[in-house]
């Protein structure tokens, strides 16, 4: 198994995305930026992940590339979010979680001091605390390290409160692996989540995809030598690259089996930023995670959401053997129909509502997502649109673009197009080292049309 740092017989790369199904192999042309083979295999997470990943080299005939993988196997990255209290710090920190590639299980706020049981963190991989403002008040964060050391927590944390309280809130973690990095509520109104951001890419590296047991190759260390990070957080860096390119404002829309996930990178409007009442700032990069939306464990809840009682034998057939595979024309309805109501859901929920209203404060802005109605490209991502029928992007988009009754943000005037090649999570894993093929590979994605 070659690892990233392997040396290259020739100017290719293998970008690697070892999903919680299947594992997909991108082999990239490093100098245009140009797909040059595709593989998937299903994910071998009850033998060793390594496997799936060389079953995809052995049919692009790339044993000698190097590769560069991201990871969602075994649960994906589960984060618990420990704040001051719900509204600030606490909201704050789930937001930060979500933009860092995890699934937030569980947002605790510790404004009381109580203890912090581990039943109260549903069972993350990493605990990011935050906790008040640079120089304010220091003993909710330092009260909420204590809570956690006493009631029984034993994983990472990622520090990032009070920046001038940090050294007490390491000593009081008592010896807990931790990561200290910025505040990511500075000041109040004030978003910073890159500092965590990198925190927990650098936690899940060390301490979660070691941890989770999903290889045993070198003791574990040959899969750690090829993830780069966690695949939300390695799309998420795709979709900003593609942003860039396409300079536009752009919003992805992807369909899984367990969750579906909407990313969105759009400027604020400086006009409503001036208007609005945000306690926590809007950021112009945003993530969300619907984990009772998806085509297969979470199909039963999706149709139920939808209230769709004629797909509930259909979507308990996929919960219940999630390697399912549509076998006639009938399926491929169902499977279209479970997907559209997903994404109808989630690009809501994303969106969110906005309205003017006036107040004692004049003219304000209230919101509950991030306003889509102007973003010009929509990319459509997941299984059920790469192995789709013709034509299944627009039938499972029908319902959720143009203007739709409700008031909803949602995008208006949007080309859509379709990552039939799941580029995304390679444009992600090549922007650092490759900076000029993860362009040209968003470049690619960006002359297709849905």
């Amino acid at each position: 198994m070659p690892s990233a740092e392997t040396p290259p017989d020739g100017p290719r790369v293998v970008c690697v995305d070892v999903g919680s199904t299947f594992t997909k192999a991108t082999l990239v042309e490093t100098g245009s930026g140009e797909v040059v083979g595709r593989a998937e295999h299903r994910t071998t997470v009850e033998t060793d992940v390594l496997d799936g990943v060389d079953a995809c080299l052995d049919v692009l005939d790339a044993a000698r590339a190097p590769v560069l993988a991201c990871s969602s196997a075994g649960g994906g990255l589960r984060i618990a979010v420990v704040g001051n209290e719900e509204l600030v710090t606490a909201e704050a920190g789930r937001r930060v979680a979500l933009s860092s590639g995890g699934k937030v299980v569980a947002v605790v706020a510790a404004a009381g001091g109580a203890l912090i049981a581990p039943g109260d963190l549903a069972e993350p991989d990493v605990v990011l605390l935050t906790g008040g403002t640079d120089g304010g008040n220091a003993d909710v964060v330092t009260g909420a390290a204590a809570a956690l050391v006493a009631g029984g927590w034993r994983g990472p944390v990622v520090v990032a409160g009070n920046a001038d309280a940090a050294g007490a809130v390491v000593e009081r973690l008592d010896g807990l692996p931790h990561v200290v990095t910025d505040n990511v509520v500075p000041r109040i109104g004030v978003l910073r989540p890159e500092g965590a951001r990198a925190a927990i890419r650098e936690v899940f590296l060390s301490h979660v995809i070691g941890g989770k047991g999903l290889s045993a190759r070198a003791g574990g260390a040959a899969f750690v030598r090829l993830v780069r990070g966690a695949t939300p957080d390695v799309v998420l860096t795709g979709v900003e690259v593609l942003a860039r390119e396409a300079g536009a404002d752009v919003v992805v829309v992807d369909v899984g089996g367990a969750t579906t996930d909407v990313h969105s990178v759009v400027e604020l409007d400086p006009e409503d930023a001036g208007l609005a009442r945000d306690v926590v700032a809007p950021t112009a990069v945003t993530r969300t995670v619907e984990g009772d939306l998806g085509m297969r464990w979470s199909a039963v809840s999706t149709v139920e959401a939808g209230e769709r009682d004629d797909l509930r034998a259909a979507a308990r057939a996929r919960a219940e053997r999630p390697s399912y595979l549509p076998g006639s024309e009938a399926d491929l309805d169902d499977d279209e129909a479970i997907a559209r109501i997903a994404i109808g859901l989630a690009l809501r929920r994303h969106a969110g509502r906005s309205r003017v209203v006036v107040g004692p404060e004049g003219r304000v802005v209230e919101r509950s997502g991030t306003d889509l109605r102007g973003v010009g490209l929509v990319v459509a991502s997941g299984g059920v649109l790469r192995h789709g029928r013709p034509g299944v992007a627009a039938r499972v988009l029908d319902g959720s673009l143009g203007t739709v009754p409700g008031a909803w943000q949602l995008p208006e005037q949007a080309r859509v197009v379709v990552d039939a090649d799941h580029v995304l999570a390679a444009v992600g894993l090549l922007a650092g080292s490759h900076p000029r093929a993860a362009c040209g590979l968003a470049r690619g994605l960006l002359r297709l049309t849905g």
